[in-house]
């Protein structure tokens, strides 16, 4: 039974995992859209989350606690700049999760797209 156990293990160790995170995050905040498998995307949600309601009000201890949690210098500074402005008057539910049709080659895992909810239109470009 799996009472009580919090969090996704995504069948890796606990360092990986974090490693992971991290950069998946580091990778949506400065591509504002990333292609990952489903349950990654369902992980990475709750954590990219805080990031920009922590990055909504750009104090030092906000910016310090961020890179602390990303280790990406460009990705903070983006998320401060860029991201954290943008949904400031918002209360939450700053990404989304689009499933994709076709699985991943290789292992047949559900594909799926995170995204911020609010894109630049640069990465809006980009994207088509």
């Amino acid at each position: 039974m799996r009472h009580r156990v919090a969090g996704w293990k995504l069948g890796r160790t606990t360092s990986h995992r974090i490693a992971m995170t991290r950069n998946m995050a580091s990778s949506l905040i400065e591509h504002e859209r990333i292609v990952t498998t489903l349950p990654k995307a369902k992980a990475l949600r709750p954590y990219v989350e805080k990031l920009v309601t922590m990055a909504k009000e750009a104090t030092v201890h906000r910016r310090r606690m961020a890179f602390a949690r990303l280790r990406n210098p460009a990705a903070t500074s983006k998320l401060f700049d860029v991201i954290g402005p943008r949904f400031k008057e918002r209360p939450g539910g700053y990404t989304r999760i689009l499933k994709l049709a076709k699985p991943r080659l290789g292992d047949n895992g559900t594909r799926a797209i995170i995204e911020f909810v609010v894109r630049t239109e640069e990465s809006e470009a980009d994207a088509e």
